[in-house]
């Protein structure tokens, strides 16, 4: 059976919109998650796909509509108390602290997400139980070995992975992935999918894909979005089949 095929809902939005002035950027979309979903979300540029990951992980108020997380209302949460009740995100911009080793940036990140107050004044390398559990996450996608090098010595692959990592150091219900394979060689795109695929069952991921090979791969189900609308939704064969899609983005003959 698939992930989330049956079970409670994740992640509902109901006709969320968002408008900057005269521009509606999201326009009354509604989205439903099961509990352990996969679900991309393809669309040409200007799709308004980043914005809605904006509103879902409260970076941006929503202009109308509510948004619903494991049973309850976000819709006015700020970004943090999303985290904190299980929500993860990646960028598609790097955001890692170039000049700190790849320990320290899975350590902060730990700290920042574990409730605890953070202290300037002392090494975060001094807090052993969170030592642990970075090198559990760093073991997991073998970068344990290269722990006390500088992130900006890595590869954009290896750091795309330490950036998903960071986003799992929350322990999140809801992984949100922005263009995780953006930039990345075939072969690096497939380090980073196996990864995803490795995620728990039962963690949710929604991801915005530009590559569609890699969509149709990792998701059970796409949600295509086109001037700011959901134009089309169903699993993977059927999006493939679609004339509508077809014509607009994938174009005639996929």
């Amino acid at each position: 059976m698939p992930h989330g095929a049956e079970g409670e809902s994740c992640l509902v939005l109901e006709s969320i919109t968002k408008d900057f002035g005269g521009l509606r950027a999201v326009d009354r979309v509604s989205l439903r998650l099961a509990r352990g979903q996969r679900r991309a979300i393809i669309g040409p540029n200007g799709a308004g796909k980043t914005t809605l990951f904006n509103l879902i992980s409260g970076e941006l108020p929503v202009t109308s509509g509510t948004i619903q997380f494991s049973g309850r209302d976000i819709t006015r949460l700020p970004s943090y108390r999303r985290t904190a009740l299980g929500l993860g995100r990646t960028y598609q911009i790097t955001t890692l602290f170039p000049r700190l080793t790849v320990l320290e940036n899975v350590v902060l990140a730990l700290v920042g997400t574990d409730g605890r107050k953070f202290d300037p004044r002392r090494p975060v390398t001094s807090h052993g139980d969170l030592i642990m559990e970075a090198r559990r996450l760093l073991e997991s996608v073998g970068l344990w070995e290269r722990r006390d090098e500088a992130t900006r010595s890595l590869s954009h692959g290896e750091q795309r992975e330490i950036e998903v990592l960071l986003a799992l150091a929350s322990r999140p219900r809801l992984l949100l992935l922005d263009e995780p394979t953006a930039g990345l060689s075939p072969a690096e795109a497939r380090v980073l999918m196996g990864i995803v695929r490795r995620l728990d069952p039962s963690m949710t991921v929604l991801l915005i894909e530009h590559d569609m090979d890699v969509a149709f791969e990792v998701a059970e189900s796409i949600t295509v979005m086109h001037l700011g609308r959901v134009l089309a939704e169903g699993p993977p064969e059927a999006i493939r089949a679609n004339a509508e899609v077809q014509q607009i983005y994938l174009g005639v003959g996929l």
